[in-house]
């Protein structure tokens, strides 16, 4: 299902869930709890994670929660991001995703590109990873959980038409970083975060 490098990341984040503070671990918990709800009531659990640039933590979340979801074995998950407005899926996070060893692909340009992931012949959806309104029409409009990542987008929108559930849950933005020397290490460490928090979420659902 997953490449070496990707299995090896997945094995040392799971490792790691003592570290997740146990706050945080509180609220992993309702979450992952309202997640075991929709799938026994609806069948099918989907997310959109927002952040206000859809540019960077957000399309980790995406991710992040697609990977656990197929490293655990639970079906009919459908995950998607979006943002209060539409930029670019940031090149630095891009990059951050390909050092951790996933396979992705830009399969458009422009000023606003689209990329693939390939998880392999088991991956039976068809996730396009780019920047956009959380309310664009290929996102779910109704009957999925809302997860808040950043304090600008939590604070614009208090209410997400359609949603099932919403959920803040912050994570610092690595922007803060561009152009230092920290900057690769800080996008890696945020991408290791959101992966070792939404594996731990997931794993609750066993």
């Amino acid at each position: 299902m997953f490449n070496t490098k990707v299995s090896s990341l997945i094995s040392k984040l799971e490792g790691q869930q003592d570290a997740i503070p146990s706050e945080r671990k509180e609220a992993l918990k309702l979450l992952s709890d309202k997640v075991k709800e929709m799938l026994e009531e609806l069948g099918s659990a989907q997310f959109t994670i927002i952040c206000t640039h859809n540019s960077r933590r957000s399309q980790l979340g995406q991710l992040w929660i697609k990977v656990a979801a197929m490293h655990y074995g639970i079906d009919n998950v459908y995950t998607f991001s979006g943002g209060t407005e539409s930029t670019a899926f940031n090149h630095r996070m891009v990059d951050a995703i390909a050092r951790a060893g996933f396979d992705i692909d830009s399969i458009s340009g422009g000023d606003n590109p689209k990329y693939k992931i390939d998880f392999g012949a088991n991956d039976p959806s068809l996730d396009i990873l780019y920047s956009k309104k959380f309310d664009e029409s290929y996102n779910p409009q109704k009957n999925y959980i809302a997860i808040m990542v950043c304090d600008s987008a939590n604070e614009a929108c208090p209410f997400v038409p359609g949603c099932w559930a919403r959920f803040p849950m912050m994570y610092s933005d690595p922007k803060a970083f561009d152009g230092t020397d920290l900057e690769a290490s800080k996008y890696s460490e945020r991408l290791e975060e959101i992966g070792r928090d939404m594996l731990y979420m997931m794993s609750l659902l066993g």
